[in-house]
């Protein structure tokens, strides 16, 4: 009796077949998209390095919402872009702040139709672009920059936040964020904690969208290498016994090792951020004819998904929601 041959390939055969067995698939649930709301302007402020992408009014701001709601998105997360600047950031946890003002007036026109995530750091609020209050040598302190982190997501909370984003890598940051939540008596806040966040090239076009770029120095002293997985599995760890109720791995592309490495590890809900540098990147090659642009982006967040993330936190959201809504 001879050995059967495997013939994997019965099933690719139809679109029908291959749908029907597909292991990873992508849905509108998955995404999350990233704002940028800035005061100062009377119109959208497109952003140079990444096409299709703009600083928002208030206003609009709240019609990308809108949009977002239509299209059965589930979440945005917003960055604040201030007209003023200090050493400590302190625009960031103003009641009348920007980021504060957004969540109130998003809050306002779709109530709970949308989840309101608000990126709780201070890069884009300091004069000097870094993600804390500064020590006497120029370094970032720790310890300090926690009491900050507590004001600014209490405030985010109060003015409507559903859950608020540490992404400041600083020892003992969820928590502090914690403790000042439950303190306010805002036990309700989640927090989504950027845990395994690297100090990555392809965070410049954000850096030119939120105005956070350094004015002096480099944020490796609290980001993490490149180079380092094992590192980036301890600081999800940490960061799950501190209380964080969510946990994010960013980049995405470059840490899909990290991600499938992580999932396993943790029993929290786990992100993936698809970074300003990587839609960029896709986003020139499309235009300059190098790929087809829609078939990469919808393979690049399948791809995010097969590693193991539960959602993506990504500037392609609204396409990839209208493609999938022209699927059904």
């Amino acid at each position: 009796m001879s050995v059967p041959v495997e013939r994997p390939r019965r099933l690719r055969r139809t679109d029908a077949l291959r749908r029907l067995v597909r292991e990873t698939r992508l849905s509108v649930d998955d995404l999350v998209l990233p704002l940028f709301v800035a005061e100062g302007i009377d119109r959208p402020r497109p952003v140079a390095a990444m096409p299709g992408v703009s600083q928002e009014t208030l206003a609009t701001c709240v019609e990308r919402a809108e949009e977002a709601v239509a299209l059965g998105l589930p979440a945005v997360i917003l960055f604040g872009v201030p007209l003023r600047k200090d050493a400590v950031g302190s625009g960031a946890w103003q009641p009348d702040g920007i980021v504060q003002r957004a969540c109130t007036a998003i809050r306002e026109t779709v109530g709970d139709r949308l989840l309101l995530i608000t990126d709780t750091c201070l890069d884009e609020f300091t004069d000097h672009g870094h993600c804390g209050a500064l020590a006497a040598d120029g370094s970032v302190d720790n310890d300090a920059t926690l009491e900050l982190y507590q004001r600014t997501a209490v405030s985010q909370a109060e003015a409507g936040a559903d859950v608020v984003a540490p992404s400041g890598m600083m020892d003992g940051q969820v928590a502090a964020i914690r403790e000042g939540l439950d303190r306010a008596g805002r036990a309700e806040t989640a927090i989504l904690a950027y845990a395994a966040k690297f100090a990555s090239a392809f965070y410049g076009p954000f850096r030119e969208a939120a105005g956070s770029t350094p004015r002096f120095g480099d944020r490796r002293g609290y980001q993490l290498d490149v180079g380092n997985s094992r590192e980036a599995v301890r600081e999800v760890e940490l960061d799950c016994a501190e209380g964080a109720d969510l946990v994010m791995v960013k980049p995405a592309l470059t840490a899909l090792d990290i991600i499938a490495l992580v999932r396993p590890l943790v029993d929290r809900p786990l992100g993936a951020y698809c970074v300003s540098g990587e839609y960029a990147m896709l986003r020139a090659a499309g235009a300059a004819g190098h790929l087809d642009e829609a078939a990469a982006v919808w393979e690049v967040h399948l791809a995010i998904r097969r590693a193991g993330a539960d959602f993506i936190c990504t500037y392609h959201a609204l396409d990839l929601a209208r493609r999938l809504a022209g699927s059904r």
